[in-house]
């Protein structure tokens, strides 16, 4: 079965849609996501507008942040700061990768805590490694809904996480464990991690080589997630994106798996407009919503 990541994704939105709708006619609230792009990469420009658009169409308040590539750590800083004190600001996220000249790791923490709707400060982190209630990050939020919708309990499950990063790799093995998985985190000096791979029945690929798990890799019938994005040129010299696994191979093999495109990424914008309606929540002293996709 192909994982449709995309429909689940409308589905969610429309859902979200329903509750910001609820919010503004129960409170008065309209929740508000703040996105901040230093810099004119192509790529995050059409992120930063797909962002903004689908949180309109939420029926949330968008606002866009511009600075240039020249921009100093300092001006960016204080930017995050007026945000922070901004009340109609609920969310705030800052496009990475941000220039050389400033610490990513600096402006992420200083995001306010229940602002932070990527859920990357180390709060947020932290929380979520103990099971505590903090701001998840978007694509790993996104992996877990895709996998519940797909198996529903996911409990007893051998989980396999193909990657260790800080924004997949670690916050989804931790979601997992909540769900009560057996999971191993496997990356790039694990020893056979191929016999790794093939004992998992949730495998979760997160590692950013184009292609790298191949068929032979995937248990049968086993459910595979495919987190990676990667551009391989083709002989019209427009290339084509593929995932972190070779999906003409998994395919026979797999018992679902998410395509790329259209699996795990507009999981993400979803999840982060789901988080900002929890952070508008939460700030305001009001119950978080139980958010379900439209059926």
């Amino acid at each position: 079965m192909i994982i449709d990541g995309k429909r689940f994704a409308a589905r969610l939105r429309d859902s979200i849609a329903t509750h910001v709708a609820q919010l503004r006619a129960d409170h008065d609230l309209i929740p508000g996501l703040a996105v901040v792009l230093v810099g004119e990469d192509p790529a995050s420009q059409i992120y930063i507008r797909n962002k903004g658009l689908q949180a309109r169409e939420a029926g949330m308040n968008s606002f866009e942040n511009r600075l240039p590539a020249t921009a100093s750590q300092t001006e960016l800083l204080a930017r995050i700061a007026e945000l922070n004190r901004d009340l109609a600001v609920n969310g705030i996220l800052v496009q990475l990768p941000l220039p050389k000249q400033i610490d990513s790791e600096a402006v992420v923490e200083a995001i306010a805590v229940s602002k932070d709707v990527d859920g990357f400060h180390p709060l947020n982190a932290g929380l979520l490694a103990v099971g505590g209630t903090g701001m998840v990050p978007c694509t790993p939020m996104g992996c877990l809904m895709l996998l519940k919708n797909q198996l529903g309990n996911l409990a007893g499950q051998r989980a396999v996480v193909l990657g260790r990063s800080n924004i997949v790799g670690k916050p989804l093995a931790a979601l997992l464990l909540r769900e009560h998985c057996t999971v191993t985190i496997a990356h790039s000096r694990t020893r056979d991690l191929v016999e790794e791979c093939r004992r998992a029945d949730i495998l979760v690929a997160a590692v950013g080589r184009a292609q790298m798990v191949k068929g032979d890799w995937i248990k049968p019938g086993a459910t595979v997630i495919d987190v990676g994005i990667n551009r391989i040129p083709t002989p019209d010299g427009k290339g084509r994106l593929v995932g972190d696994v070779d999906f003409d191979s998994a395919v026979e093999v797999a018992g679902a798996i998410t395509p790329v495109p259209g699996g795990v990424g507009p999981m993400t914008i979803a999840c982060l407009l789901l988080n900002t309606l929890t952070a508008a929540c939460r700030q305001h002293g009001i119950t978080v919503p139980e958010v379900r996709p439209v059926t």
